[in-house]
This record gives structure tokens, C-alpha cells and sequence, in this order.
């Protein structure tokens, strides 16, 4: 029998579903060109979700529900606020980019399928069974994927759906694959009750051991992280930048949620065994995003490697949870890696919405030369952009140097030369990796620019780009608030 509470846990994915379909069924009856009603309707959802899940995560509760397939605790609330937030400000960006290549000429489904994958990202948020954890992904996966292809006339985006599609199809069953023989080693879907039955040692080791390889390998590919990383930036590049916006960041945190449900609670006992996997996958990820980034000319291409070495840090965040057996490290390393991902996040989307900016003149600008000279033309905009670019590179004091020396911190508390070798390791890539975004810099503010004419946005695009870019900032010199909340977040989920 389902209790009351069981809906309780999953509100926001209740208002999202009904929402997405009433927002399908009323675009039958709007027959504009833009969609207004559509987008409005879409803003207004994703507000009461976020506030929802909000209110949920500051009451500090955790609520098991549907016979514990599913928990409402603060890390999902927060994530699933993230999330909401994320999706929100993704749409207000790319609406004058749709709007102008005329993607929601056949219907609204644009708004549609944006909230359909992020109700992938709360279905994996809330998740604490493995079959409900995949449902959410592939939800979250089948709305890329048609997202991706959402202009069909497009060679490249057509093109990049495809590759999309094929690799993480594979992904995916990779994942199954591996969900399955930890079915099959413990008996039992719920992550908490596979962390019982891993403590106690009697279970099938080698299968469990086996499965879990094939379970790291699609949490890698989820992440983008190398040697899983070869559909980023072929997407990336032949994604409309709108889509590319949207996928380079809600994900990414859908994809931290998969981890910490599957590695850090349902096999949080074979940490041991599945921390040195990731230890590889960063090192790899850090050298082959940085170093492949410096061959670009291509924006979306250098930010999709970009993204690759930065997944490497998110994952050295992951490694440092548990120590020779000793777990009080995981909720410094936990949360580290949670606020990594949500810095990023906040970092990437000022990033593509300044590109979504500059396409908007009837081209894709999404060639470093296309930024040349745009201090001339909008020094805020400007301004903006080389905020997100100081960020990614980790120039203190924003947020992206607190989100580096939070993981940072992570590694070298655990006291051990493996981990504080690792963090002298990342340090030195992040200095390589710094060249490719301080050249866009020098390209925006020392090249002659390829246009005269002053850059236009709607009022409500350059009021939450502002707002974005200022909270890189903001947030790097007072970070204490949100590495507090991812702390106290990851530690009210080992703890219950």
C-alpha cells in the first residue's frame, strides 16, 4: 500500500509531469509563432518546482517513499533546485535563438522535451533504487537525443544526434549490464539494502566486482569523463547552441546524482575497489581535455574539451571519500564534488548564453575569431564572458578557483602521497588549461573586432546573464553558504 507520504517525496516530479502535459496539449490550441504561452507556462513551472524542492531541502527531512524506491532527502531536493534553476535559465537564453531559426515552428515541443529531461535529472535525484535510477536516465537520455535532432534540416545537428544516440545507447546498456550483476551478486534493487548485503561479505564478490566495472563505465560516460568522453564534443560542435546550453549542464548534474546513489550509497563498501577506477578516469580526463582544448579554434569544441578536464576534477572529488577504510573523509570530498558541479554548471551556462548572445545576428558565432574585438562592441558583455572564462581557469576570487581548491583541500586532508601526488597533478593541468581560455580573452579584448554594430538582447536575457555572471564572483568571495549546504547535504545522506 502507498502511504501519503510516498507523494510527499515526489511532489516536484508530480507538478513537472502534469505541467509538461498540459503545456503539450495547450500548444495544440496556440497556433503562434512563438509559443509565448508555451514558454511562460514552462518559466512559471520550473519556479514552483524549484521552490518546492527548496522548501523541502531547507526542512532538512529525508522521506523514503514507494517502499524506498524513491527518497526525498536534502541532497536530491537540492539538486533537484539546481536542476529547476539551471533548465530555467537555459530557456531564457535560448529563446530569441529558437525563436529566430524558427524551431518551434511545428509546436512547442522545444519546452517540452526541456522539461521532460529534467524530470530524468529529478527521477535520478530522488532514485535509491536501480531500476527507478535508470528509468530517470533514460528518460533524461531519450529527450537529449530528440533535443539534439530538434532541427531536422540541419546536417550537423543531425549528424551529432545520431553519434549521440548510438554511443549512448551503448552507454546505457554498458550501465544495465552492469546494474544487472549487481542484482544478481546481492539480490535485492534498493541501494541501501545493496550496501547491507555488500557488508556483510555474503554475496557473489567477483560478480558484484565485475558489475561494478560496467556500472563505473556509464556513470564515466554520463560524466563525459576519458576514455568515455568521444560523443562530447562531435555533440558539443553539431548541437544548435541552444541545445548545446541545455545539455552541457543539467546532465552534469544528474550525472554527480547517479554517482553518489550507485558508488557512494549502494556500493559505498567496495569503495576501495571502484576509487582507484575513477583515480584513472581523472588523470586521463585532465590530460586529454586540457591538452586537445589547445588545438581548437572552435568555442563549443574547446568548452566540450573543456568539459572532459573539468569532469577530471569532479571525480578526484569522488576518489577521496574513503581513505584505508576510514570513511570520515567522504562528506568533505562528497560535498566538495557536489559544489564543484554546481559552480560549473552556474559557469557553463555563461558561457553558451554569451554564444547564444552573439548568434543571434543571423549567424552561429561559435568561432574564437567570432569574439574578437567584443569589448568594443559590449564591454558588460565582455565583461561577462571573461568572468566565466577567469572562473573555468580557476583565477581566485571566483567561484571556479573555490570550486578547485575545495577539491583540492579534499585530496591533501586525506594526508596521503597517492592524493596529494593527484592534487599537484591537477594543479599543473590547470595551469595548461588556463592558455586556451585566457586566448578567447586576448581575442575579446585585443583583436579587431569583425563588427561594428552593438550587441542586442531582451530585457530578461541581460538581466539573468548579469545575474549569472555577478554570482561567479559573488560566490567566489563568499563561498562559505553553498560549500556549507553541499556538506551538510551529502552528510545527511550517509548518515540516514
Amino acid at each position: 500500500m502507498i502511504d501519503r507520504f510516498s507523494w510527499v517525496a515526489v511532489y516536484p516530479q508530480i507538478v513537472l509531469l502534469v505541467m509538461a502535459c498540459v503545456i503539450a496539449l495547450a500548444d495544440l490550441l496556440d497556433r503562434s509563432k512563438h509559443r509565448a504561452w508555451a514558454y511562460l507556462l514552462s518559466i512559471l513551472t520550473l519556479l514552483v518546482v524549484a521552490g518546492l524542492a527548496a522548501g523541502s531541502a531547507v526542512g532538512g527531512k529525508t522521506i523514503p517513499g514507494f517502499g524506498g524506491a524513491v527518497v526525498s532527502d536534502p541532497l536530491a531536493n537540492w539538486l533537484t533546485c539546481f536542476a529547476s534553476i539551471a533548465t530555467l535559465v537555459a530557456l531564457v537564453y535560448s529563446r530569441g535563438y529558437i525563436q529566430a531559426r524558427d524551431m518551434v515552428r511545428g509546436g512547442g515541443e522545444w519546452y517540452v522535451l526541456n522539461l521532460l529531461a529534467l524530470l530524468g535529472t529529478l527521477v535520478i535525484c530522488t532514485g535509491s533504487n536501480l531500476l527507478v535510477l535508470y528509468l530517470g536516465l533514460e528518460l533524461l537520455t531519450l529527450s537529449s537525443y530528440a533535443l539534439v535532432a530538434l532541427r531536422r534540416d540541419d546536417a550537423k545537428a543531425v549528424e551529432a544526434a545520431m553519434k549521440y544516440f548510438v554511443l549512448g545507447s551503448m552507454a546505457s546498456g554498458f550501465l544495465l549490464y552492469g546494474l544487472s550483476m549487481v542484482y544478481g551478486a546481492t539480490g535485492t534493487l534498493d541501494t541501501a539494502s545493496i550496501a547491507d548485503a555488500v557488508a556483510t561479505g555474503q554475496i557473489k564478490h567477483q560478480v558484484l566486482v565485475f558489475g561494478m566495472v560496467f556500472v563505473v563505465a556509464g556513470v564515466a560516460f554520463k560524466f563525459g569523463a576519458a576514455p568515455f568522453h568521444m560523443w562530447l564534443p562531435d555533440v558539443y560542435h553539431g548541437a544548435p547552441t541552444a541545445v548545446t546550453l541545455v545539455i552541457g549542464t543539467v546532465p552534469k548534474l544528474a550525472a554527480f546524482a547517479l554517482a553518489i546513489r550507485l558508488l557512494a550509497e549502494g556500493l559505498f563498501p567496495l569503495a576501495a575497489d571502484w576509487q582507484p577506477m575513477l583515480g584513472l578516469l581523472a588523470v586521463v580526463s585532465l590530460v586529454v581535455g586540457n591538452l586537445a582544448a589547445i588545438a581548437q579554434t572552435n568555442l563549443k569544441r574547446m568548452l566540450a574539451y573543456s568539459t572532459i578536464a573539468q569532469m577530471g576534477f569532479v571525480l578526484l572529488g569522488l576518489l577521496a571519500g574513503v581513505v584505508h577504510g576510514d570513511t570520515h573523509p567522504a562528506a568533505n570530498a562528497y560535498g566538495s564534488a557536489m559544489f564543484y558541479v554546481v559552480t560549473y554548471v552556474l559557469t557553463t551556462l555563461v558561457s553558451f548564453g554569451v554564444i547564444v548572445l552573439l548568434a543571434h545576428e543571423g549567424f552561429e558565432s561559435e568561432e574564437i575569431a567570432d569574439f574578437a574585438g567584443l569589448n568594443r562592441r559590449s564591454p558588460w558583455y565582455a565583461a561577462v564572458m571573461a568572468l566565466c572564462l577567469f572562473s573555468l581557469a580557476g583565477i581566485p576570487p571566483l567561484v571556479g578557483f573555490q570550486a578547485k581548491l575545495a577539491v583540492l583541500q579534499a585530496l591533501i586532508g586525506t594526508g596521503q602521497p597517492f592524493y596529494i601526488g593527484l592534487a599537484v597533478f591537477a594543479v599543473l593541468m590547470s595551469l595548461v588549461g588556463a592558455f586556451y581560455y585566457i586566448r578567447v580573452i586576448k581575442v575579446m579584448y585585443f583583436d579587431e573586432p569583425v563588427s561594428a554594430a552593438p550587441l542586442a538582447a531582451p530585457v530578461d536575457m541581460r538581466a539573468v546573464l548579469s545575474v549569472n555572471g555577478l554570482l561567479l564572483l559573488l560566490l567566489g568571495i563568499f563561498p562559505g553558504s553553498l560549500l556549507n549546504l553541499c556538506a551538510q547535504a551529502v552528510i545527511n545522506m550517509l548518515t540516514t
